[in-house]
C-alpha cells in the first residue's frame, strides 16, 4: 500500500478524481516517501541536502465560464443584441471573469456542465453516449456573427478540444493541446499578429528582396502591399466540414471533478485506465436548478476542495500523482483552486483598429451559439456562485490560505474546471510570430514594432537601427505626457550596443573622417545620421534632436537632388544606415593620446581551499589552450591583447614572464595594505612571444602551492594589484578573478560573515542583500576610471557575500560566475577526495562548465574603456539607467568593458508635449577602445512614431522589452523597499495598464470580462513569472548568495535572456524527427504537458534539466542512454552518451544548439520521474502553483482581474 501523499498545502490527498484525457503525472514513488531529507534547490547551480517541502502539482476544478467578448471594431450595441443571461451585470455583480471562446480549433457552445459525469460501474463515455442528466447533443452547428468576430479578435486562446486519445499499456496518452501538430481531421489554424494597421512586414516577398547596401538606392518594393480587409470568417456548420467533429459526439473532458474525498480508502477504485475521453460538451444544458445561493466572494486564494461531490461520482486517480489506494484527508481541510477564473478573457486590438488579414479559424468551423443565442453563464445551471468559493477573484497576491477549521464538505453539485489552455499561451504567441514575421525585417518605417526576440529574423538596415541594438517598450509615443501617465505603461529603452548579429546580417561599416572627425550638431553635439535634414542647397543641416541648424563643413559638402537628398547619400553609411561606426580622433582619447592595446590579467586564489578542491591544477592545465582564442580585430592575423598572471592568498604574488627569461620569476608583495607593482616590464606579455615562459609558469604554479596551509585570503588587495598593473602598463583591460572563500584576512576589503537566510522574503532582507562595506563600491569606481573591468569566478562551498564583492563586477560592466560545491576530484591533491565514492565527479559537473564559461569570456569581442550617452529629441529625455555600469554624472554611462551579452535599460520621461507629425528620436553614442587598441564611436539611431490616441500606443507596445525593464527596475527597488511593497507595486502597475485599456480603448462590456490588449496579452503570465523568480521572491529555500547572484545576473541580461529566464523553454525529445533541422516546438511550462512516457528538456538560460518518465519507450532509452529502462539510467552523469544512432545524434544536437544560444554554459541535470530532483524540476514549471507565495497562472489572472475591476469601479 502506498504511503499517504500530500498536496501543495501539506494535507493528505483523498481519492483522486478522474481526468481521462490526461494520464497520471509523476506516478512513481513520491519524494515525500523517502524518510531522508530531500535535496533542495539552492538557487542557480547547486543542490544541497536539507529540508524543503516543494508544492506538488495539485489540480482542482474550476467553473467553466464563457462569455462573449467584444469583436474587433464591433459597435457597443452588439452586446445588447446578444445578452448574457443568468446573472447580474455591471460592475457590481459578484461573478468571476469568464473566458470568451476564441480562434484556434473548433468552437462548440459550452453548457454549464462540461461533459458527462462518470457513474460507478460504468466505463467512460464513448462514441455517442450521453451523460446522465444531460440533454442529448445537438447535430446542428452553432455559430453566430458576433462569435465569429470574437474568434478572429482573440488570437492565442483556444477552447479545450479533446480528440480521441489512443490507449496504451499504462493508460491513455496525453494530448498536448495546441502544441500538437494538426492531424488529418484537424487543420492547424493560421494566426496573424496584429500590426498597427494593414500588415506591413517591411519589404517585398523573399523572392523579390534585394540585399540592402548603402552603395545604392533601396529596392522599390520595400513595403509589401497591404492585405485586404476581413470582416471575420464566414459562418459555417459541421456538415461538409472536414474539420468538424462527428455529429452528436460530446466534446471535452468531464468538468467539475471533485477534490474532496471521505476518509479511508476509496471505494470502487478503477482497475484500469479509462478507455477514452469524451469529445466535448453536450449541446444542451443540464437538467435541474443550481445548488446553493449566491453569497459574497471569499477572501484570498483558496486551498479548499469543492464543497461536496455528486452522488455516485467515480473516484479516479489524481492527475500527477501515483495511483493506488490513498488515505483520505481529514474532514474540513480544504485544498484546491483559486476563487474564480476569469469570466471573459478577450484580447485584441483596440476599438477602431483598421481591419487586417483574417484572424479566424478555417472556413466551416462552428463559431459559437446560433445568432441571438446567449453565451453560457457563470451562474447558470450546474455552476456555482461566488458564495461557493468561485465567484470572485482572490484577495491579495499570495494571500492567506483558508483555515483548517472549515466545516466538512456538504454534498453539492460538482464544480467545473477551467482549462488552462484557454489562457493566453506564450507558445502560441511565439509560434504565430515566427510564422508571420520570420525572415527579413526592414527598418525603413518609423515606429514599426519589431518581431519578438524569440523569432528568427534578418534585419536590413534602411536608416533605423536594428532592434537587436535598441528596443523600445512603446513604438508609438503619446504626444501628451498625461496619456502615458494615465496608462502607467513604462517608456523605456533596452540598449545592447554590441548585440550578436544573426546569420545573414552584415557587420557595421566603419567611416573615417580623418583629422576633422565626425560631423556633429553645433548645438546638442548629436552625430550625423540619416535623420538629419539638409537645407539651403546642402550648405546647412537641421538637427532632428534639437532643431538647431549647423553649417556643413567644406570637405563634407554635397549637392542635393530634386527630393532634397544628398547625391552621395548611399555612399556614406552615416547618411543611409541606422547603425555604423566612426574612427575617433585624438580629441576622443584620454589626455589626447591614442590608447595602447588592452590586456587580460588572471588572478588565481592559491589558498588551501583552492588547492584542495583542484581549482589551481584545473586552471593551469587548461588556460593555455584557452589563450589561443584571444579576441582579435577583423583583418588581424593574431590578437594584440597581452596577458599576465597574479596569484594570491594572504599575500600577493606577481610573475615576470618576459620572453627573454629562461624561467619565470616570482615577486611577492607582503604588505597588502599598500599595494604596488614590483616590476614595470614583464608583467604583461604577448602569448605568442612568451609562449615558453607562460607554459613553464603554468606547469610550476600547482607545485609551488601544493603544501600551502593558508586559509585566510584577501580579495580587495588582489584586485588592487591587478588595477595597478594595468595603470603601470597605461592600458585598459579585464581582470579574471578566481576566488574560493570569504575574504577574512586582515587587509582592505575584509568582510565578516553576516549570512542569515531567514531574513529573505522579509522586510529586513535588504540588510543582507546590500553591501556591508563601501570598499568594493569605491574600488569599482577606481577600476572604471582606469578602464579596468572585473569578472568574478566564485568556487565556494560556504557564504562569500556576493552582495558585497559582486559590486566591483557590477560597477565595471563585468559579470559574476558561480560554481557552488566545486570539487575537481581527478586533480585534487587530497587522496581521500580522489577516492571518495560518495561525491560526484565534479570535473565533469562544474569543471567543464567553468572551462566553457571561461573560454567564451576570453574569446568574445569586448569594448574597453567605454562611455555611452543617450540623446533624445526635444520633449523627452533619459532619466534612470539600469544595468552593470557606473555614472559619475547624470548623462554619461561609464563601462570599463562591454560585450555582446550586456544590456542597459533606460527610462525615458517627458519634458514637454510632442508634435504628432515630427515623431520622437533617440541616438545612442558609444565611445570605446577595440581589442586592437583603436578608439571608435558606435552609433545607433532609433525613430519612433507619435500618436494622439491611447489606442495607438497600446497597438504598438513591445512586451518583451517591457518585461526586461520591469525586472531590472524591480531588482533595484528591492534594495530600497521591502519585497511585499515591490510585488504590490508591480501588480498595481500592471492592473493600471490593463484597466486604462479597458476603460479608454475597449468597447463597453460586462465588468466580468477580462480584456487584454493584443500586444500585452501575456503580461499577466510574464508578471507572475517575474514575481515568482529567484531574483524577486527567493526565500529561505535559497542561500543568501544564491539570491544575490540571481539579482546581479538579472541586472545585465538582455531582452532575449529575460524572456527565457522567466518563462523556461520545455522541449519534448521522445518524439522528435531525426531528420528535422529545427528545434522541436516547445510546450507550455505546466505539469499538464508532461507525460510519463516522455522525455523533456527544460532550460532557462542558467539551468538545464532532462526529465525522463518511467514509461518511456525502451527503444528510445536504449538508443539514447544505452539502457532499456529508466530506472537503470545513471542520472549523476551530466553528458549524454555519444551513441552512433540517429536519435542519439539528434538529441545531442538539440542540447548543443540550446547551449549555444545562451550566454552561459548550462550544466545538464538528468531528472528521473519520482526521484528527489523532481522537486527542483517542478519549480521551473512556472504556470503551476508552488505554495502560498507562488500562485499558478490562473490564480494570478484572477487576482489581477480583481485589481482591474477595483480600479474601474
Amino acid at each position: 500500500m502506498n504511503p499517504q501523499l500530500r498536496p501543495a498545502g501539506g494535507q493528505p490527498f483523498g481519492e483522486p478524481h478522474v481526468q481521462p484525457h490526461l494520464p497520471p503525472l509523476f506516478s512513481g514513488a513520491h519524494p515525500d516517501q523517502n524518510p531522508a531529507a530531500p535535496k533542495t534547490y539552492n538557487g542557480h547551480d547547486g543542490f544541497s541536502a536539507g529540508a524543503g517541502n516543494v508544492a506538488g502539482f495539485t489540480q482542482g476544478p474550476f467553473p467553466q465560464q464563457n462569455k462573449g467578448g467584444l469583436p474587433n471594431g464591433q459597435p457597443p450595441q452588439m452586446l445588447a443584441r446578444h445578452p448574457v443571461q443568468g446573472g447580474p451585470q455591471g460592475p457590481g455583480h459578484a461573478q468571476g471573469p469568464t473566458l470568451a471562446p476564441v480562434q484556434g480549433g473548433l468552437h462548440t457552445p459550452l453548457g454549464p456542465m462540461q461533459g458527462p459525469m462518470l457513474v460507478p460501474g460504468q466505463p467512460p463515455l464513448h462514441g455517442h453516449a450521453a451523460a446522465p442528466g444531460m440533454a442529448p447533443p445537438t447535430s446542428q452547428a452553432q455559430g453566430g456573427p458576433m462569435h465569429d468576430q470574437l474568434a478572429g479578435q482573440m488570437g492565442g486562446l483556444s477552447l479545450s478540444q479533446r480528440p480521441h486519445i489512443p490507449q496504451g499499456p499504462l493508460g491513455p496518452s496525453r494530448v498536448s493541446g495546441t502544441n500538437q501538430p494538426p492531424g488529418p481531421q484537424q487543420a492547424a489554424p493560421q494566426f496573424q499578429r496584429y500590426p498597427p494597421g494593414p500588415p506591413s512586414f517591411g519589404g517585398a516577398p523573399p523572392q523579390q528582396q534585394q540585399q540592402p547596401y548603402y552603395g545604392g538606392p533601396p529596392p522599390a518594393s520595400s513595403q509589401g502591399p497591404p492585405l485586404g480587409p476581413s470582416q471575420g470568417p464566414p459562418q459555417g456548420s459541421f456538415q461538409g466540414s472536414p474539420q468538424g467533429p462527428p455529429q452528436g459526439l460530446p466534446q471535452g473532458p468531464p468538468q467539475g471533478h471533485p477534490q474532496g474525498h471521505p476518509q479511508g480508502h476509496p471505494q470502487g477504485h478503477p482497475q484500469g485506465p479509462p478507455q477514452g475521453p469524451p469529445h466535448g460538451p453536450p449541446h444542451g444544458p443540464p437538467q435541474g436548478p443550481p445548488q446553493g445561493s449566491l453569497q459574497s466572494p471569499p477572501q484570498g486564494f483558496s486551498q479548499g476542495h469543492p464543497q461536496g461531490l455528486p452522488q455516485g461520482h467515480l473516484q479516479g486517480p489524481h492527475q500527477g500523482f501515483p495511483q493506488g489506494p490513498l488515505h483520505g484527508p481529514p474532514q474540513g481541510i480544504p485544498h484546491g483552486p483559486p476563487h474564480g477564473p476569469p469570466q471573459g478573457l478577450s484580447h485584441g486590438p483596440p476599438q477602431g483598429m483598421p481591419h487586417g488579414p483574417p484572424h479566424g479559424p478555417p472556413h466551416g468551423h462552428p463559431q459559437g451559439p446560433p445568432p441571438g443565442a446567449p453565451y453560457p453563464q457563470a451562474n447558470g445551471p450546474g455552476s456555482l456562485g461566488p458564495g461557493m468559493g468561485y465567484g470572485g477573484a482572490p484577495q491579495g497576491y499570495g494571500g492567506p490560505q483558508m483555515g483548517h477549521g472549515a466545516q466538512p464538505p456538504q454534498p453539492q453539485q460538482a464544480q467545473r474546471k477551467l482549462d488552462p489552455d484557454q489562457m493566453p499561451s506564450p507558445i502560441q504567441v511565439i509560434e504565430d510570430d515566427r510564422k508571420a514575421r520570420g525572415g527579413p525585417f526592414y527598418t525603413s518605417k518609423r515606429g514599426l514594432v519589431p518581431p519578438l526576440v524569440t523569432t528568427d529574423f534578418v534585419v536590413h538596415d534602411e536608416g533605423i537601427c536594428s532592434p537587436r541594438f535598441v528596443r523600445s517598450t512603446v513604438y508609438s509615443v503619446p504626444c501628451n505626457p498625461d496619456v502615458l501617465r494615465q496608462t502607467a505603461v513604462p517608456f523605456a529603452l533596452c540598449i545592447s550596443p554590441f548585440a550578436r548579429l544573426a546569420p545573414g546580417e552584415s557587420e557595421l561599416p566603419l567611416s573615417d573622417f580623418g583629422e576633422e572627425g565626425p560631423v556633429r550638431c553645433n548645438r546638442c553635439k548629436a552625430y550625423m545620421c540619416p535623420l538629419m535634414q539638409f537645407i539651403d542647397g546642402g550648405r546647412r543641416f537641421q538637427c532632428v534632436f534639437c532643431k538647431g541648424t549647423t553649417e556643413v563643413p567644406a570637405h563634407y559638402f554635397a549637392h542635393l537632388d530634386h527630393l532634397g537628398q544628398r547625391s552621395d547619400k548611399f555612399q556614406r553609411p552615416e547618411l543611409c544606415l541606422g547603425s555604423y561606426e566612426v574612427v575617433a580622433t585624438r580629441e576622443y582619447c584620454k589626455n589626447s593620446v591614442f590608447p595602447n592595446p588592452p590586456a587580460f590579467l588572471f588572478l588565481l586564489d592559491v589558498s588551501y581551499n583552492s588547492v584542495h578542491n583542484g581549482l589551481v591544477r584545473l586552471f593551469c592545465t587548461h588556460i593555455r589552450s584557452i589563450l589561443d582564442e584571444l579576441p582579435k580585430e577583423e583583418g588581424q592575423d593574431r590578437s594584440r591583447v597581452r596577458v599576465g598572471f597574479i596569484t594570491y592568498s594572504s599575500v600577493v604574488h606577481f610573475y615576470n614572464i618576459k620572453s627573454s627569461l629562461a624561467q619565470p620569476q616570482m615577486l611577492v608583495v607582503p604588505d597588502v595594505h599598500d599595494m604596488f607593482v614590483p616590476l614595470l616590464d614583464g608583467c604583461l606579455v604577448s602569448v605568442e612571444e612568451a609562449a615558453s615562459t607562460v607554459d613553464s609558469l603554468l606547469e610550476q604554479i600547482p607545485g609551488l602551492f601544493a603544501d600551502t596551509r593558508e586559509t585566510d585570503t584577501v580579495l580587495g588587495s588582489a584586485i588592487q594589484a591587478g588595477l595597478e598593473a594595468l595603470k603601470a602598463a597605461e592600458c585598459a583591460g579585464k581582470l579574471f578573478v578566481f576566488h574560493t572563500s570569504l575574504p577574512i584576512a586582515d587587509a582592505p576589503g575584509k568582510l565578516k560573515n553576516r549570512d542569515d537566510r531567514k531574513l529573505l522574503s522579509t522586510d529586513k532582507e535588504k540588510t543582507i542583500l546590500t553591501p556591508q562595506s563601501p570598499f568594493y563600491n569605491q574600488l569599482g569606481q577606481e577600476c572604471v576610471a582606469a578602464g579596468c573591468c572585473v569578472d568574478l569566478y566564485l568556487f565556494h562551498n560556504a557564504y562569500v557575500d556576493i552582495a558585497t564583492i559582486g559590486q566591483v563586477a557590477k560597477m565595471t560592466g563585468g559579470q559574476v560566475y558561480k560554481y557552488t560545491y566545486f570539487q575537481n576530484t581527478q586533480n585534487a591533491q587530497d587522496k581521500t577526495i580522489r577516492e571518495s565514492s560518495t561525491q560526484l565527479l565534479q570535473e565533469d559537473v562544474e569543471g567543464s562548465r567553468f572551462l566553457e564559461d571561461l573560454r567564451r569570456d576570453v574569446s568574445q569581442p569586448v569594448a574597453f574603456d567605454a562611455v555611452m550617452r543617450v540623446r533624445t529629441s526635444t520633449g523627452i529625455r533619459p532619466t534612470d539607467f539600469y544595468g552593470n555600469y557606473y555614472m559619475a554624472n547624470t548623462t554619461d554611462v561609464e563601462l570599463a568593458a562591454l560585450d555582446c551579452n550586456k544590456c542597459i535599460a533606460v527610462e525615458i520621461k517627458y519634458d514637454d508635449k510632442l508634435v504628432e507629425e515630427e515623431g520622437a528620436y533617440v541616438q545612442v553614442a558609444l565611445l570605446y577602445t577595440t581589442c586592437g587598441g583603436q578608439r571608435r564611436l558606435r552609433l545607433h539611431n532609433l525613430s519612433l512614431a507619435t500618436c494622439v490616441q491611447m489606442a495607438d500606443m497600446y497597438r504598438n507596445c513591445d512586451l518583451d522589452t517591457m518585461v526586461n525593464f520591469l525586472a531590472k527596475q524591480g531588482v533595484r527597488h528591492l534594495l530600497e523597499q521591502g519585497p511585499r511593497q515591490v510585488k504590490e507595486g508591480c501588480v498595481s502597475k500592471a492592473a493600471q495598464m490593463l484597466a486604462a485599456y479597458r476603460k479608454h480603448c475597449a468597447s463597453p462590456s460586462s465588468s466580468g470580462q477580462l480584456i487584454l490588449p493584443e500586444c500585452m496579452k501575456l503580461l499577466p503570465l510574464y508578471l507572475n513569472c517575474l514575481l515568482k523568480s529567484d531574483a524577486l521572491s527567493g526565500g529561505p529555500e535559497l542561500t543568501t548568495d544564491d539570491r544575490s547572484f540571481a539579482m546581479l545576473s538579472l541586472c545585465s541580461m538582455d531582452v532575449a535572456s529575460t524572456v527565457a529566464y522567466f518563462y523556461p523553454r520545455l522541449l519534448p525529445l521522445h518524439d522528435v524527427d531525426v531528420d528535422a533541422v529545427d528545434l522541436p516546438v516547445a510546450l507550455r511550462c505546466t505539469a499538464e504537458k508532461v507525460r510519463e512516457d516522455g522525455v523533456y528538456l527544460l532550460e532557462n538560460g542558467i539551468h538545464m534539466f532532462m526529465w525522463i518518465g518511467m514509461a518511456v519507450d525502451p527503444d528510445f532509452l536504449q538508443n539514447v542512454f544505452a539502457q532499456p529502462v529508466a530506472a537503470r539510467i545513471d542520472i549523476d552523469k551530466t553528458a549524454l552518451l555519444e551513441l552512433n544512432t540517429p536519435i542519439s545524434r539528434r538529441v545531442r544536437d538539440i542540447v548543443a544548439r540550446v547551449r549555444a544560444e545562451r550566454q552561459r554554459c548550462m550544466r545538464l541535470t538528468l531528472v528521473r520521474q519520482g526521484d528527489k530532483m523532481e522537486l527542483v524540476f517542478r519549480q521551473f514549471l512556472v504556470e503551476d502553483r508552488h505554495g502560498e507565495a507562488s500562485p499558478s497562472y490562473v490564480d494570478f489572472l484572477c487576482h489581477l482581474h480583481k485589481e482591474i475591476r477595483n480600479l474601474l469601479s
